[in-house]
């Protein structure tokens, strides 16, 4: 079992930071080698990526959601990985986001130094990019505030108050913006979950589109 972990501090809210890291959709804007990620469900990812040219497609299902604390997930099927993302307020305006990720390699190859060694990096890049994309941006693209019980069961995940959005992730503040680059600086390895979260816009809500919609995305500017 590998185990990667890296952190950065981000000069936007710690609101803004998690509600932009539920918007799973835009992870190809600031991950490097993530070529696509569609909601299933509100607890379920479909992912399709890249690494050292070989493309990969897994699904990723969250175990744990607390809205301005923490998003865990794991992989669905072999080979197994599972990661934490977790948001820290150290001020008003500033938040520490650390992701750690832990994954079995599949074959010779990926168990090689110099593998590890390259999802470091790619990790370390997504989580740059990532403070580069939000802090360009200033708010988030949208949120979902719903909250996912460990360990993750069968039901409806619950969202506090008036906030939840039946059949849906719910949007706030002004649609996506064409986009920078997608999340820690490394490109994803669909082998290693994704790197699998602005001061809220007052009176214009609105709900994620349906999954496997995505957002528009621009060109170029990222477990």
């Amino acid at each position: 079992m590998s185990s990667i972990e890296y952190s950065v501090d981000v000069t936007v809210p710690v609101r803004v930071a998690y509600n932009q890291w539920t918007q799973f959709e835009t992870f190809p804007e600031f991950m490097e080698g993530v070529e696509s990620v569609k909601q299933l469900t509100d607890t379920r990812n479909a992912w399709l990526a890249e690494i050292a040219g070989v493309k990969r497609e897994f699904e990723t299902e969250i175990t744990e959601q607390h809205p301005d604390e923490r998003i865990a997930w794991r992989s669905v099927d072999r080979p197994h990985q599972a990661g934490v993302v977790t948001f820290h307020r150290l001020d008003d305006t500033t938040t520490r986001v650390t992701l750690q990720m832990e994954y079995d390699p599949e074959g010779f190859v990926e168990t090689a130094g110099d593998w590890l060694q390259l999802v470091r990096m790619r990790v370390q890049g997504d989580m740059r990019r990532f403070k580069e994309y939000i802090e360009a941006r200033g708010d988030e693209t949208g949120a979902w505030r719903g909250d996912v019980p460990y360990p993750h069961s069968t039901d409806t995940p619950q969202t506090p108050g008036d906030q939840q959005t039946p059949g849906g992730r719910q949007m706030q503040g002004s649609p996506q913006m064409p986009g920078n680059p997608q999340m820690p600086g490394n490109p994803h390895d669909p082998g290693i979950p994704p790197t699998p979260g602005t001061p809220h816009v007052p009176g214009n809500p609105g709900d994620r589109p349906p999954p496997g919609t995505g957002f528009p995305r621009s060109p170029e500017p990222g477990l």
